[in-house]
């Protein structure tokens, strides 16, 4: 299995910048991307932004395109999200994930293994 630990989250000011990352631990030669999504009160789980961990390649939600910035350091088995001109609606637990089967769409859910425990992040207006 794969262990994730995300870090980082916190109360921010509208217009602020956050970055968190995620640890991963275990057995990352299995891994083939990582993902992250995020979940606020009410409303159900959505995909943020994802990145294939060999080749780098991206992808975001729509919502945070232009805002939103994920990488991955291999060396460290980390992968970051850079969230800048944050505004409330982004209001959310953040919750990391990795997936190990290259086919499919990146941009949902359905796929991924394993999942953090998530980390808050609260921006206020």
């Amino acid at each position: 299995q794969v262990q994730l630990v995300e870090s980082g989250g916190g109360v921010v000011q509208a217009g602020g910048s956050l970055r968190l990352s995620c640890a991963a631990s275990g057995r990352i030669f299995s891994i083939y991307a990582m993902g992250w999504f995020r979940q606020a009160p009410g409303k159900e789980r959505e995909f943020v932004a994802a990145i294939t961990w060999n080749g780098g390649s991206t992808y975001y939600a729509d919502s945070v395109k232009g805002r939103f910035t994920i990488s991955r350091d291999n060396a460290k088995n980390t992968v970051y999200l850079q969230m800048n001109s944050l505004k409330p609606e982004d209001t959310a637990v953040y919750v990391c994930a990795d997936r190990s089967n290259w086919t499919g769409r990146l941009t949902t859910q359905i796929g991924y293994d394993y999942w953090g425990q998530g980390t808050q992040v609260t921006v206020s207006s």
